[in-house]
């Protein structure tokens, strides 16, 4: 078997994404990036700074562009096709790859849970879950969408969230230069809808000015407010309470399987079976997001939240074929004298046992050893007369 790899890829991908596929697919002849428009500046640039320096420039095509750019390049016909995103727009992906029959991996997100079990250090479990969810001000796919846990945990989360907001960002948040912005107006409107009727126990403010959002955490959601309809994709952090694991495993199986799924809880069991209870794209238990950095661990989604996986050879495979190759000599010509016609019975009862008794090496060998006795034993009898 060869892998052959792919020679024309077009990979429509985020900031983070790039170096993780270039790795991963580095025997690529050719790679091509559609970016949008609407990606922050750095995204956009970063490609074409890590090309610029480096012999993959003679490899790899950078394209910058929206909607257009990225329309007129899904018309062409690639060996495979990457693209990460929103799931609507992933079916747009897969239904123009479909007139070519190209292969797809899609990365498409959805909403990430977070079951914080009471039997857990609360402290490193909060900090964790509010450097996940506010980097980027809640800009990443696989930021923890939301949290279930009990009832008389959700207090104790607020507060020791916001103490670790205040410890990340200081009392000014709006002024850290490590806190974010909401990359455009069009999603700072629709992450803004979302606090609409919800109880805000911590954040809320807002600036349409400089698409400021603070860091902000919701309790007591209803499962069915616009909150939870949809990805948040932003500083927005719902808290939903459930009365114990099983609820929280049925909560999360009543819904589209998300991209990943995070548990905090010093009970390995209890992670254990939550892991085998639920689907997800992946899982970080004590943690958030970590996954995502391992080359080691494919990335991926399944259902709404994507298909196929990348990172390290994960990569290689993903953007290779597996081509297998026979090569035969011409000679030994009498022993295909089975297989041509005319066909006869004899043919036919020697083509079974060959095909349909499946014989392994290891079978043949003692069929052949047993024949080999046999033999001998007839010449010994022979010579014995």
């Amino acid at each position: 078997m060869v892998l052959r790899c792919h020679r024309t890829v077009f990979s429509t991908c985020p900031l983070s994404v790039p170096s993780s596929v270039l790795t991963g697919g580095g025997l690529r002849r050719r790679q091509v990036y559609a970016k949008e428009i609407a990606r922050p500046r750095i995204g956009l640039t970063y490609p074409h700074k890590c090309l610029h320096f480096s012999f993959l420039k003679d490899l790899y095509v950078v394209i910058n562009g929206g909607v257009k750019e990225t329309t007129e390049l899904l018309k062409q016909r690639f060996d495979h096709i990457l693209y990460t995103g929103s799931t609507a727009v992933g079916k747009i992906v897969m239904e123009a790859a479909a007139k070519h029959l190209t292969p797809v991996t899609l990365e498409l997100g959805g909403k990430s849970p977070c079951y914080v079990d009471r039997d857990c250090d609360l402290d490193v479990a909060c900090r964790r879950i509010a450097w996940g969810k506010y980097i980027n001000c809640g800009q990443t796919c696989i930021a923890p969408d939301y949290v279930l846990c009990e009832p008389s945990l959700q207090n104790q989360i607020v507060q020791k969230i916001k103490e670790t907001v205040k410890e990340f960002y200081g009392e000014n948040i709006k002024e850290s230069p490590d806190y974010e912005r909401i990359i455009n107006l069009r999603h700072f409107k629709r992450i803004q809808s979302l606090l609409e009727g919800q109880k805000i126990a911590f954040g809320g403010e807002t600036d349409e000015a400089t698409r400021y959002i603070a860091p902000t955490i919701l309790t007591d959601v209803d499962p069915e407010t616009k909150v939870m309809q949809e990805e948040i994709f932003g500083p927005i952090l719902p808290i939903v309470p459930v009365r114990n694991a099983d609820e929280a495993i049925k909560f999360i199986n009543d819904r589209e399987k998300p991209l990943a799924f995070y548990v905090f809880s010093h009970n390995e069991k209890l992670i254990r079976r939550m892991i085998d209870s639920t689907s997800s794209g992946g899982v970080t238990a004590n943690d958030v997001i970590m996954h995502f950095t391992l080359s080691s661990l494919p990335f991926g989604g399944v259902g709404s939240s994507g298909m196929g996986a990348y990172h390290g050879k994960h990569s290689f495979d993903t953007f290779s074929h597996q081509r297998p190759c026979l090569l035969k000599t011409l000679k030994r010509e009498s022993v295909n004298k089975l297989r041509y016609p005319p066909n006869s019975q004899s043919k036919v009862d020697w083509a079974k046992f060959f095909l349909l008794k499946r014989f392994n090496k290891g079978k043949l060998g003692l069929l052949l050893l047993a024949f080999l006795g046999i033999v001998a034993a007839v010449l010994v009898k022979a010579g014995y007369y």
